[in-house]
């Protein structure tokens, strides 16, 4: 009884697993004709075309093709009604069964094929890839606009709400590997490109991680990563870092496009607040002293023209997260990019930091960082506002990583979301961290971009 009991369960489980798999089938086929894939109205079109070559042949050959068709069917028609037994409401259906199923082992062979040389990964189907895709084509014109990890971050999540992202990034880093190539090789610093362009890349995951591979022994190797020397040696060879960029896109099949900010080698210098006067992005960072204003050397360069262009088009400009004197301003250095930003009206979100920098914003409140930047483009001339809405995190509980950062000099950037209301910004407060536990306090890169992507249909809503 156990035994038949034991059968009768595993029959049911196995024709209810196969209904399963066949309607999940049947949906997964019918999702083929779903708005936005952008293939029905070729296959229409096909099936047009197919149909005009037919008229064509046959205008051209003065019918006779359509009376040799006409006769082979008749024929055909004829010979199966003779030999067959059935009659012929039974056989025609079997005919058209037979027909409809070499069409679908056809397309089907035919989407299998597609799907191994486009989706080569397991377990994804070529029309979810297709949909995935039209969604991220309709998604907006976003530029995101910044330097270090903070900016890299941002972008691993905006790509998940389209593909049409810029990233612009400072070119300033002196330090480190950067640094290095850059008084080595005469090469703009290549770090934090590299960064973007592993964050935005959709190629396969090795090669992502070898283009951020860094040496750790070697003579003179060691500490470069591979992405850094790949960049500097296509820098060297095609004459300017946008156009190595440009090539390294290709290689990454980079989703979106990253810009340095300039093509000039410019040098970032800090005046202050005693007057004194620091050079080089690495010895800024050093400083104990509050900064009072920054500069580049030579001044005003010219930005990209397609950075220009992408900020023209933009549907949405982000500034942030990151360093804000040595990631974040040097990019607002550049007068042709803080004209073409007064000239948009899409919306725009500064980021804030989640911790204070010592010796850089030490003391510093969202309000405060909102009130340098302003000071910063009223020292070029600029007394308009360039951001109208902030993003910062939710006040932080006391944890160990707090205190370990307190212990270091750093404390959590407090926002006065009232204070900033009332000046005219909308101001979004939301857990920006990452959620799992790690040494260091960052940003998860999709919390951060769904509240971006949140006040950008506000905003978008309001206006």
């Amino acid at each position: 009884m156990k035994n038949r009991k034991k059968r009768i369960k595993r029959t049911y489980n196995y024709f209810k697993k196969s209904n399963f798999v066949l309607i999940n089938k049947i949906l997964r086929i019918l999702s083929w004709l779903l708005p936005g894939l952008v293939i029905k109205r070729w296959m229409i079109t096909s099936a047009i075309g197919f149909m005009t070559t037919l008229l064509g042949l046959v205008i051209w050959t003065n019918l006779r093709p359509l009376y040799w068709i006409i006769e082979v069917f008749h024929w055909l028609m004829t010979s199966l009604t003779s030999i067959s037994i059935l009659p012929v409401s039974i056989l025609g259906p079997i005919i058209v069964f037979v027909g409809l199923l070499l069409i679908g082992v056809g397309q089907n062979r035919s989407i299998n094929s597609i799907q191994k040389a486009l989706v080569p990964e397991k377990n994804t189907f070529l029309v979810d890839a297709l949909r995935v895709k039209s969604k991220l084509n309709r998604g907006p014109n976003i530029v995101a606009i910044g330097g270090g990890t903070g900016l890299s971050t941002l972008l691993k999540g905006l790509k998940n709400y389209s593909s049409n992202i810029t990233a612009i990034v400072t070119v300033s880093d002196d330090g480190g590997s950067s640094g290095i190539l850059r008084r080595q090789l005469g090469v703009q610093p290549p770090g934090d490109i590299r960064n973007c362009l592993a964050a935005l890349s959709n190629e396969e995951p090795t090669l992502t991680r070898l283009f951020q591979y860094r040496f750790s022994g070697g003579s003179g190797l060691e500490g470069h990563s591979f992405g850094n020397l790949f960049l500097s040696a296509l820098t060297t060879i095609t004459g300017s870092l946008e156009k190595a960029v440009q090539a390294a896109s290709k290689v990454l099949a980079v989703q979106g496009q990253v810009l340095p900010a300039t093509n000039i080698d410019v040098m970032l210098w800090a005046e202050l607040e005693d007057g004194e006067k620091i050079f080089g992005e690495s010895n800024i960072s050093k400083s104990k002293k509050l900064i009072e204003r920054i500069g580049y050397l030579p001044e005003n360069p010219s930005a990209l023209t397609s950075a220009l262009e992408s900020i023209k088009e933009a549907d949405l400009i982000v500034l942030g997260p990151g360093s804000l004197y040595t990631s974040l301003l040097p990019n607002l250095l550049v007068p042709e990019i803080v004209e073409a930003l007064l000239k948009n009206n899409a919306p725009k979100i500064y980021i804030s930091n989640l911790m204070t920098q010592p010796g850089e914003t030490d003391g510093l409140d969202v309000y405060q960082h909102i009130k340098s930047i302003e000071k910063q483009l009223f020292n070029l001339g600029v007394n308009t506002r360039i951001f109208n809405a902030i993003l910062s995190q939710k006040q932080f509980d006391n944890s160990p990583v707090i205190e370990y950062y307190r212990s270091r000099g750093a404390e959590p950037v407090q926002c006065n979301k009232e204070e900033l209301v009332s000046e005219g910004y909308y101001v979004l407060q939301a857990p920006l961290y990452a959620k799992r536990i790690t040494p260091t306090l960052r940003h998860d890169s999709h919390r951060l971009a769904r509240a971006v992507m949140f006040i950008y249909r506000k905003l978008k809503k309001l206006n």
